[in-house]
């Protein structure tokens, strides 16, 4: 297959872009304090066959736990700032790759010309022969792009990421990939194409983020796989799902599959088949999962909406404070995980906090109403 010729960036002994085979990662799904499950999960998913796996923290704690993981593993290790871009000092020299969100670092120490935080953590980078990732979410762009763009949150995305490039350019650095995902896997498609034909020279970093359980998730994926990596587009990919934490090596073979049916020629997207219907979005499950509840609450959603699946209406399940919030706005009905309660919205308004052995009930009512409201209308 004809790539773009992005340029090479090493992370670790692992190469992307550049020509080099794209590359095939997973996220640890354990809570990273917990160190004797978060070893034995990036040893299961390296057997798997993961390239790299992604580690989040979130505090000191997280990143004394990490040392203890880098101690442990041979694994080319990524690791996620979530909120804390001032953690970048002390975990830069147990990983290769750094991976932060630019909306998430507009939001932190506001005060702060976003130009001086970036230089901060490519500084830092820099310094412990570390890789980054600007990692851009449709749900979390930072709210100027937003506000500039209107209704075209790709461009907004776009716009975003193309900045964030920008600016590590203009400081000398180079050693980056970036991502633009969405759970819709159309969005995915239309801001890597415009990305792409503004910054060919960048490598991508693929994936649907939420893109939910099995065998939907995979399918969203493979749809938004199949139409760009023929096109060149994507240097690294990530399948993300919810699964068990047993399972995650699954969003490896999931990956290598995909890659393999379209280097093949073995193409099975049919690109109607999520445009009418009951949409379940959820999002893999990761280490910033608050209680592990959530993928169970995940999968008996999907049981009890089941009668609803001829009426369009999208429902998401996020696991956890970072991602939830924004990321259930756009749905029809969201529900966002916390430690002991189900936070449940209705489009962006709250609707209320119930434990989780009480939330279905709740969700099953709004969606009852709103079914019922559209086909008054």
């Amino acid at each position: 297959m004809a790539r773009n010729k992005t340029r090479s960036v090493s992370v670790g002994p692992v190469t992307i872009g550049g020509g080099a085979p794209i590359a095939v990662q997973s996220m640890a799904a354990t809570k990273t304090q917990d160190i004797e499950a978060t070893v034995r999960q990036v040893e299961l998913l390296q057997q798997a066959g993961a390239d790299l796996v992604r580690i989040a923290v979130d505090s000191r704690k997280d990143v004394e736990a990490l040392a203890e993981v880098r101690a442990r593993t041979t694994a080319t290790l990524s690791v996620d700032l979530q909120e804390n871009y001032r953690l970048a000092t002390i975990v830069a020299p147990h990983v290769n790759k750094i991976r932060y969100n630019p909306g998430h670092l507009w939001h932190h120490e506001r005060d702060k010309p976003v130009r001086d935080k970036v230089a901060f953590i490519a500084e830092t980078a820099e310094a412990n022969d570390c890789a980054l990732r600007v990692g851009v979410n449709c749900g979390s762009v930072d709210p100027v792009q937003i506000e500039a763009h209107g209704d075209d949150d790709v461009g907004a995305m776009v716009a975003s990421a193309l900045e964030h490039c920008e600016i590590l350019d203009s400081i000398g650095f180079e050693r980056y990939v970036v991502s633009l995902k969405d759970s819709d896997w159309r969005k995915v498609v239309e801001g890597n194409r415009r990305f792409a034909s503004q910054r060919p020279d960048v490598p991508l970093h693929l994936g649907v983020t939420e893109a939910g359980m099995l065998p939907e998730g995979e399918i969203k994926t493979r749809l938004a796989f199949e139409q760009l990596v023929p096109e060149g587009i994507g240097d690294t990919v990530r399948v993300s799902l919810t699964l068990p934490f047993e399972d995650k090596g699954t969003e490896i073979e999931a990956g290598r599959r995909i890659l393999a049916d379209i280097e093949s020629g073995r193409f099975r997207s049919m690109p109607t088949v999520l445009d009418d219907g009951l949409n379940i979005i959820s999002c893999p499950s990761c280490s910033r999962v608050e209680n592990e509840a959530f993928i169970e609450l995940a999968q008996d959603v999907r049981k009890i909406t089941a009668w609803a699946k001829q009426h369009d209406v999208t429902i998401a399940v996020m696991g956890c404070r970072v991602n939830g919030p924004g990321e259930t706005d756009d749905a029809d009905l969201g529900l966002w995980c916390g430690p002991v309660a189900v936070n449940l919205k209705r489009g962006p308004e709250l609707v209320g906090s119930f434990p989780y052995d009480e939330v279905l009930e709740h969700l099953q009512r709004e969606l009852e109403e709103i079914v019922e409201e559209r086909a008054t209308a």
